[in-house]
């Protein structure tokens, strides 16, 4: 499969049109990260967008003495949102778990892309939102398993 291939069929491209996604292809470069590789730290800027091709890497936090894994993530999901937003620091860590592959996009080539393509911009920001809420669900999930808290069931799916 080529790698034009496998990005259509990332669920993060799903209901984009072909120029949409090919804006995006032109936009990325494939990385890899090996096993416990950190791509991201707790505190520092994103500049970077990824949607997972293979492997597994895991959204952590750190507690005073310990990390609390979040959410792990693999194919078809995304990480790195706060990249979308203006400078912000991220909260959270990632690490690879194993060997893992990624399309990644840099965010001023996207914020470009974006001044030129509203649409582009509107269907991006659509999906991060979406991002950005599952990653907000996994965090309560997971500190209310920590805390002791029982969670509805239909916060925690």
């Amino acid at each position: 499969m080529t790698l034009t291939n496998a990005a259509k069929e990332h669920s993060f491209l799903a209901g984009m049109n072909d120029l949409q996604v090919a804006k995006l292809m032109a936009l990325s470069h494939e990385v890899t990260f090996e096993e416990n590789e950190s791509i991201l730290s707790a505190g520092e800027q994103s500049r970077n967008f990824y949607l997972m091709l293979s492997g597994n890497v895991c959204v952590e936090v750190s507690a005073p003495s310990y990390l609390v894994s979040i959410q792990a993530l693999g194919p078809g999901d995304a990480f790195g949102w706060s990249a979308l937003l203006d400078r912000h620091d991220t909260l959270f860590r990632v690490r690879a778990r194993e060997h893992s592959r990624a399309l990644c996009i840099d965010r001023d080539d996207l914020a470009a892309a974006f001044k030129t393509d509203p649409e582009l911009a509107l269907a991006v920001f659509r999906r991060a939102l979406s991002l950005a809420a599952g990653r907000v669900q996994a965090t309560e999930a997971r500190l209310g398993e920590l805390c002791g808290v029982r969670l509805p069931k239909d916060l925690c799916s």
